[in-house]
């Protein structure tokens, strides 16, 4: 191992391995293999394996922390394949300056790296107890692919100067009830974590994330804590992605469609979900997701900020979905994308724009915003609104105002109700202005039939008396301000009387109603 570190070669002792005599007749070479490894050699499930496959974490961690000088015209690295590791590797503090691989290697103990300063790190389906690395800081990549850590890793406030590769990792909890802690974490660029299988809390909170961070097709369970994932306060400077995911390695990547005939795995989330207050560069893509509540456990995105969210898990939450005070640009969604009544906040929710991945009719829109709003309030109703407005649907728009103002109503005393009642039955409350014309063209019908068959009214005792005209005589007494000259000119006895005075008032209830509802539609967002 001595000799292949300064050489920057890899010490092989998998079964089957290329056998090199050398100098020092040992093992080593390239990697011989890509894919899984042979039973014999399965780090995490295979057999034990025999004593000359060990070596000492002491040994491991003298070459790694004080480093003997490399070959002439090599670079030292330390590269382990199929290898045991005897003792606690304890690197806490300490200055790693050669590249590190290993490939299929298990640890006895847990490996200690808190507070410690390294280049490049790649540790793939290696057996792991425990990762304590709290402060770590990597100037170049970490990656943890298909590793299996049964006691929980730290990376509370790590610092990764590029990329955190965690693809297909299978992480526990520790006895604190969390299998990553990695509040503070800071990454340069991507944290893909893409196939996981988390037992436990997946904590990320003020986490700051370069590039995307990327869960497809993971799976987080912790049913019997409050949060599967908390990432509260978490940036990401791209996006985010809760969506199904695909093995990479068989071709596709990053944010690729996956190849043809690839098995996909939703996204799994069996426990509360937390990204309050996060900040996402691009946007918010959740789809093909399974979110799996019981109790108060939520799906709480309250305070985020994103140009976009996309919300299409097929098929709804089973528990509370919060948007409380959100702030997204475009809202992608669907008619089954969210869950059934009172379980829908939309307090304080801004979005400025809709596009529906698939048909969302009006009436199914606003039934969404009576779903999420069990006590009445006008702010979601004037957000749809606004956004239908911005799309230049403006119909849509006063649908939705005049949806307002009929919940507003069943909130009003019986004599605002009633008056209510009369707005909508009259005019719409405004929104539909034509449905004036319609009542005041029926009642002038009504009216001049009346005065046609009825005979003609005495004269006023005003000396004017023009020629009788049923049809103008009606007309004048509908419209309460203009005067055509007949209305003060005749007067009226007995039965119409009645009518007259009967025309007169409804003439003044269709001017108000109007009115009230010209000005409003005028106002725009009352």
């Amino acid at each position: 191992m001595w000799w292949l570190f300064r050489a920057g070669r890899t010490c092989d002792l998998r079964v089957g391995a290329d056998y090199d005599g050398g100098s020092t007749g040992v093992r080593g070479g390239r990697s011989r293999r890509s894919g899984p490894p042979a039973a014999a050699d399965d780090a995490l499930e295979g057999p034990a394996w025999p004593a000359e496959r060990t070596v000492r974490a002491q040994a491991v961690a003298e070459l790694l922390l004080n480093p003997p000088p490399p070959q002439p015209g090599r670079v030292a690295a330390l590269k382990l394949a199929g290898v045991r590791i005897s003792g606690r590797l304890m690197l806490s503090g300490g200055i790693i300056t050669p590249y590190l691989q290993l490939d299929d290697c298990r640890f006895d103990e847990q490996l200690m790296m808190q507070e410690c300063r390294a280049g490049s790190m790649r540790l793939v389906r290696c057996l792991i107890p425990r990762l304590e690395a709290a402060r770590l800081t990597v100037t170049g990549d970490l990656h943890l692919p298909q590793c299996l850590i049964p006691g929980g890793i730290r990376l509370t406030d790590a610092q990764i100067g590029t990329d955190l590769l965690l693809n297909q990792l299978t992480v526990r909890r520790d006895r604190a009830g969390r299998a990553v802690a990695a509040d503070g974490l800071q990454v340069g660029q991507d944290l893909d974590a893409e196939l996981i299988d988390v037992t436990g809390e997946f904590s990320l909170r003020s986490a700051r994330i370069g590039g995307r961070l990327s869960l497809r097709g993971s799976a987080l369970h912790n049913p019997h804590g409050r949060y599967a994932l908390n990432a509260a306060r978490v940036q990401v400077e791209h996006t985010l992605y809760l969506t199904a995911g695909w093995n990479a390695m068989e071709g596709g990547a990053g944010d690729t469609r996956p190849p043809p005939g690839s098995a996909t795995r939703d996204f799994v989330c069996e426990g509360g979900l937390r990204l309050d207050d996060g900040r996402f560069g691009n946007a918010v893509i959740v789809t093909r997701s399974d979110f799996r509540l019981t109790g108060d456990q939520q799906l709480s995105l309250r305070r985020i900020q994103t140009p976009e969210l996309r919300f299409v898990p097929g098929t709804p939450p089973d528990g509370t979905v919060s948007l409380a005070g959100a702030r997204v640009g475009k809202l992608v969604d669907a008619p089954d994308s969210w869950p059934e009544s009172g379980r829908l906040s939309l307090r304080g929710f801004v979005y400025e724009g809709l596009t529906p991945l698939e048909e969302f009719p009006l009436r199914a829109r606003i039934a969404w915003l009576h779903a999420a709003t069990p006590e009445f309030r006008p702010e979601p109703y004037e957000r749809l609104a606004a956004a239908l407005r911005a799309g230049g649907e403006d119909a849509e728009a006063r649908e939705v105002q005049l949806a307002r103002q009929r919940r507003r109503r069943e909130t009003l005393p019986p004599a605002g109700r009633i008056w209510g009642w009369l707005q909508d039955v009259t005019v719409g409350y405004g929104y539909r202005p034509g449905r004036a014309a319609v009542w005041m063209a029926v009642l002038w019908a009504i009216g001049a039939t009346y005065f046609a068959v009825h005979p003609v009214p005495h004269p006023s005792d005003s000396g004017y008396v023009p020629h009788w005209n049923p049809a103008l005589y009606a007309l004048d007494l509908l419209l309460p301000v203009i005067d055509l000259g007949q209305d003060n000119a005749w007067r009226e006895a007995g039965a119409g009387q009645w009518v007259a005075s009967g025309l007169i008032l409804l003439g003044w209830v269709l001017a108000t109603t109007a009115a009230a509802g010209a000005s409003r539609l005028l106002r725009r967002g009352s």
